[in-house]
């Protein structure tokens, strides 16, 4: 399972907040799938990879939320914690770098945090996207920076950090966690 974090409604589109659904959005269209509404607060698509059956997953639950309808699918769907793939934004890692992990701490990201409470988990691969930028402005709130648009100067950096994920979800199906790791950090 693949699940690209974010916040659903037009106000939340092309937010550095939700680069996970746009990541699981690229991966749908190079698949030619699309997303469907789940019997949980999420939406779907299943397909088939590399012999692999693979659900790429929506929470609508906003952000905060992510882990009740993580936890939901991943009963549904019957997925070990160790083949699921959480796609989220860090602001703590600059723009356009991706770093993957096989599990550990919420590193202060509340959707991540949300999802190892509710799977009573931490042993979940996850792939960041990084978001942040060269500058930190003292003072400045992170919750308003990360639930604003890419400036049009970043957009070249944010599309490639999104194609570069997708990528990585694909190894990531294809060969594994350590593989994508090996590749894409």
């Amino acid at each position: 399972m693949i699940v690209g974090l974010g916040n659903v409604g037009r106000d939340y589109e092309d937010t550095r907040h939700n680069v996970g659904f746009m990541v699981v959005d690229l991966v749908a269209s190079k698949t030619k799938k699309t997303f469907r509404a789940g019997k949980g607060e999420y939406f779907f698509s299943e397909m088939r990879h590399a012999g692999e059956d693979v659900v790429l997953l929506k929470p609508t639950t906003f952000m905060n939320n992510s882990g009740i309808a993580v936890k939901d699918a991943v009963e549904r769907f019957a997925v070990d914690p160790a083949d699921l793939l959480v796609v989220y934004d860090d602001f703590n890692i600059p723009l356009g770098k991706l770093r993957l992990r096989k599990g550990g701490s919420d590193g202060g990201h509340n959707g991540v945090y949300s999802v190892i409470y509710h799977l009573n988990d931490d042993c979940f691969p996850r792939l960041r996207c990084g978001i942040g930028t060269a500058e930190v402005v003292p003072g400045r709130d992170m919750a308003d920076f990360v639930l604003s648009k890419f400036e049009a100067a970043e957009n070249a950096d944010m599309e490639k950090m999104v194609a570069d994920a997708a990528d990585a979800v694909f190894v990531f199906i294809n060969s594994g966690i350590q593989a994508a790791m090996n590749r894409f950090n």
